[in-house]
């Protein structure tokens, strides 16, 4: 996967701050019993709700690389209009479909 320029400038730029970034992520994914495509779709849901396009592209990304299916995702996706409202779920959703486009 080809992680955005943007991201990738604040690592050469911060490797240190980066790298602790990448442990915490790593830590935080490890604690409990979640598998990794479950871990992955309840990511998207919180992207979703953060109302982050570019969250939703790479959540969805890593779902499908962990073996989600694309009806999954958008259940996720689906699933947050009563909490996060039309606008905003319609808004998730189409950033799912630029992953998924033609799924």
């Amino acid at each position: 996967m080809e992680l955005p320029a943007h991201y990738k400038k604040f690592f050469e730029k911060y490797p240190e701050i980066a790298q602790k970034y990448e442990e915490l992520g790593s830590t935080i994914h490890n604690q409990g019993p979640l598998d990794k495509k479950t871990r992955e779709l309840v990511k998207l849901g919180i992207s979703a709700a953060a109302r982050s396009e570019g969250a939703v592209h790479s959540s969805a990304r890593k779902a499908l690389e962990a073996g989600a299916a694309v009806e999954e995702l958008k259940q996720v996706i689906l699933l947050s209009l009563p909490t996060i409202g039309f606008p905003a779920m319609m808004a998730a959703l189409s950033w799912l479909e630029d992953i998924t486009e033609g799924d």
